[in-house]
């Protein structure tokens, strides 16, 4: 921490259902405390970007939510990622730390892994759904979160608030393969299967693969991307920051499945000619 100015406090083992809750609590809670107190012995510190998760909030009843919607984590990474958030909140005020706080929607672009078993779905024409696959997804290119970022750790205004970053509306889930579908130049088909069941095994499998340390291959918060609800107004990231996502949904997803090509992650099938990417 010596004469380090800035925290972009981003850390987490986000893809790790396999992790104890007390590595949860690790990484999301005293990792804060440790690098808040760290930075109040700093002279010259001048803001600490604190990077929690829409995930606090759970399924959005009514959408579009927003900062302001009722919290309602739904397992241990979700718990503790609004633990240490509101730890820091809570210290930033008495102890006059410069904190802001950003919650990002669903994180994309070239070098993501996360969504590639669904293009991998896509381009083979087949794609497995729970329920009606009409749940809402918010997502946010990497680069505008980038730039969201630097913007939070420099504006004066954005001292002290919490900012939902994400583009400019929410989409389903059957939208987003669609939109992946039609670039691949492919039909998929949705097969459904229904939700209590399948929930049901995933608990059943973290309950048996977490104290053995193994990873098990569905889980509840993997699930819920194909359930819940995630849909924000990203309002106050625009009138107070003047910030504007520069990638359409459209435009970054496509993005992606170019990349997924290009790094030979994905194939199509020989009747169909690999797309063009649109040049800018």
């Amino acid at each position: 921490m010596a004469e380090v100015n800035y925290i972009f406090h981003m850390v987490t083992p986000f893809r790790e259902a396999k992790s104890p809750d007390i590595g949860y609590h690790n990484v999301h809670v005293l990792s804060t405390q440790l690098l808040a107190k760290a930075a109040l012995n700093q002279p010259d510190f001048r803001r600490f970007v604190h990077v929690s998760t829409i995930g606090v909030h759970g399924h959005i009843e009514h959408p579009p939510g927003d900062e302001n919607s009722p919290m309602k984590p739904g397992d241990m990474y979700q718990q503790t990622k609004l633990e240490g958030e509101i730890w820091i909140r809570e210290f930033a005020e008495h102890s006059g730390l410069p904190v802001t706080v950003v919650r990002p929607a669903g994180i994309y672009g070239p070098g993501e892994k996360r969504l590639l078993k669904i293009y991998r779905w896509v381009a083979k024409k087949r794609v497995p759904v729970l329920g009606n696959g009409s749940n809402l997804l918010h997502f946010v290119h990497v680069d505008d979160l980038t730039d969201c970022f630097i913007l939070t750790a420099i504006h004066p205004q954005a001292v002290g608030e919490v900012f939902i970053c994400g583009s400019e509306a929410a989409m389903t889930f059957k939208q987003m393969v669609n939109l992946v579908g039609d670039y691949y130049g492919v039909t998929p088909k949705f097969l459904q299967f229904p939700r209590v069941p399948i929930f049901a095994l995933g608990d059943v499998l973290e309950f048996i693969c977490r104290p053995l340390g193994i990873e098990p291959p569905i889980y509840r918060r993997r699930l819920a991307f194909y359930t819940k609800d995630r849909s924000f107004s990203t309002a106050k990231m625009q009138n107070l920051l003047g910030f504007s996502p520069a990638h359409s949904d459209q435009e970054g997803l496509q993005e992606l499945a170019q990349w997924y090509l290009d790094q030979g992650w994905i194939s199509l099938e020989k009747s169909v000619t690999s797309p063009t990417p649109t040049q800018n």
